[in-house]
């Protein structure tokens, strides 16, 4: 099976994939929730606005800025959800907690695996990406200084951006708050596990490439949902957060670890104990912290 798999991954590089798409060739649409700070010269307070960045009810997202004339890196936050559900609204706590540091953050929504299979999700993302590049001024956003966050499998689509190509212009790092790194490893560790949430992840993985296995021609979709098999030497650095003994294992950190480590590209990995996953492991003493001073590093 994984010969199968990693010779579709060569032919790939001949395969042209979705361009962000001619919905992000378009000016972002402003949402219906809009809201000014109560200073005029947002001191004191934050812009927010919701904008379309495609033409899928899903293809949204909320923008958090402070209108003070100064352009502010950025941070991208990818909810998690089994690719299949999930919600920008989960992440409303996170992304507003990077917006009182002082960035512009971008919470995107994305289509769900319910709607579309891979690779729709990583196409989303570098939309929403595009999206707000195209319209830096509009949001007080440095365009070529961001980093993108992901949670659980948020976290393997903002990853597949990390080593989407030969680099993506601006991107300094990625954070994977439990990311799937490899939805084939999910896929071989859930078929004799009796951990539930591994056999569900599994079974999500098949949801994300349209309902097919890895064999035959759907290799192709699965060698593309592979993180590691894609890393260049562009690629922006990664950090990792897992722990123990949760049911997305360290191990899959180490996949993208050494892929990237060989092109001389630094991938950190921080292990806590237990079992919390996600935002609950974001939220554990001193994990929040740790990932926010990584990213003040590599923006400021």
């Amino acid at each position: 099976m994984r010969t199968a798999v990693s010779l579709s991954a060569i032919a790939l590089a001949c395969v042209a994939l979705t361009p962000v798409g001619a919905q992000a060739a378009q000016d972002p649409t402003p949402g219906p929730a809009v809201t000014m700070p109560t200073d005029p010269d947002g001191i004191g307070g934050h812009a927010t606005e919701t904008i379309s960045y495609g033409k899928h009810r899903r293809q949204q997202m909320d923008v958090w800025w402070t209108p003070d004339g100064m352009q502010r890196p950025g941070v991208f936050i990818v909810h998690g959800g089994w690719w299949s559900s999930g919600d920008k609204r989960g992440m409303t706590q996170i992304a507003r907690s990077y917006a009182d540091m002082g960035y512009t953050v971008f919470n995107i929504n994305y289509r769900l695996s319910t709607q579309a299979a891979w690779p729709a999700q990583r196409t989303d993302a570098l939309a929403a990406i595009a999206a707000a590049r195209r319209h830096a001024d509009r949001w007080a956003f440095d365009a070529n200084n961001y980093v993108v966050v992901g949670f659980s499998a948020g976290g393997h689509i903002a990853a597949a951006v990390g080593t989407f190509g030969n680099g993506t212009q601006g991107l300094k790092g990625v954070v994977g708050l439990s990311p799937i790194i490899s939805p084939l490893r999910a896929y071989t560790d859930g078929a004799a596990a009796t951990q539930p949430n591994k056999v569900r992840l599994r079974k999500a993985a098949v949801r994300l490439a349209g309902g097919c296995h890895p064999k035959g021609k759907c290799s192709r979709v699965w060698a593309s949902m592979e993180v590691a098999w894609h890393a260049s030497r562009k690629d922006a650095p990664m950090l990792t957060v897992h722990a123990q003994d949760e049911f997305v294992p360290p191990q899959q950190s180490e996949l993208v670890k050494d892929a990237l480590g060989k092109l001389g590209v630094p991938v950190k990995i921080i292990t806590v104990p237990g079992q919390s996953h996600s935002t609950t492991l974001y939220r554990e003493m001193g994990v929040a912290e740790r990932v926010q001073a990584w990213i003040a590093g590599r923006i400021g």
